[in-house]
């Protein structure tokens, strides 16, 4: 019998950003601004930003919350609205978001 369980409680959010050219810096900047109130919030677990070893453009943030609720609670506050609908737009060239569940081996 295998050890492998799927945690399908928590929500695991890879979220990639490849900045528009000369742009690199200001998104790493709009983004970090993001983390110290993500990480306050309730059912935040992991709230983390990255820039990537092979292509600096490419950020990339992973996300851990306790459950759905959690995780949506997150993406419809103001300031991660204002992000994709305000920011976003001027900074970033593409974006790719996807959410997982964890394998606990």
């Amino acid at each position: 019998m295998s050890d492998i369980k799927i945690n399908r409680q928590q929500i695991v959010c890879v979220a990639t950003f490849v900045a528009n050219q000369g742009k690199t810096d200001q998104l790493v900047e709009a983004l970090a601004s993001l983390i110290p109130d993500t990480r306050r919030e309730e059912g935040c677990i992991r709230y983390e930003l990255n820039v990537s070893r092979d292509n600096d453009h490419k950020v990339t943030f992973v996300e851990k919350f306790v459950n759905l609720a959690a995780f949506e609670a997150h993406c419809n506050k103001q300031s991660i609205q204002d992000y994709f609908h305000q920011v976003m737009p001027e900074l970033v060239a593409s974006s790719h978001v996807e959410t997982y569940h964890e394998v606990i081996a």
